[in-house]
């Protein structure tokens, strides 16, 4: 049973996750309208922090929380989270609408903050080391 843990704590983890990322999508929506997906821009800026922050402390604490709980925080909550899968079809989506200016923007906004908040996480946790 124990062979098992790792799969369960990855299935809580995603269902967390991707319950946090609707409520997130929820409420940008009751915000700001759903013209844009403000929500799923949030989640994988988040997302993208938060797994790059917790891989590098996982890494260097090896036997400590966050080691233990990496398949539940990492391939679990964070897979569940952030939503790459929903950004493609979102991009799609706005460019079947006729806003192809909108989806480029979505695009040429999202990546490079992504790619940032990935970047401070991991300079954070080191820092944190």
């Amino acid at each position: 049973m124990r062979h098992l843990y790792p799969y369960i704590a990855v299935g809580l983890g995603s269902a967390v996750g991707s319950l946090l990322r609707y409520l997130v999508s929820v409420f940008s929506i009751s915000l700001f309208g759903s013209h844009f997906p403000w929500g799923t821009l949030v989640v994988n800026i988040l997302g993208s922090w938060l797994i790059a922050w917790l891989s590098i402390l996982g890494a260097h604490y090896t036997h400590g929380f966050v080691a233990r709980w990496q398949p539940f925080l990492v391939a679990g909550f964070c897979g569940g989270f952030t939503t790459f899968s929903l950004f493609s079809l979102e991009t799609i989506h706005l460019i079947s609408l006729g806003y192809p200016v909108w989806a480029l923007l979505y695009v040429l906004i999202s990546l490079p903050l992504w790619i940032f908040a990935a970047w401070h996480g991991q300079n954070l946790a080191r820092k944190m080391c």
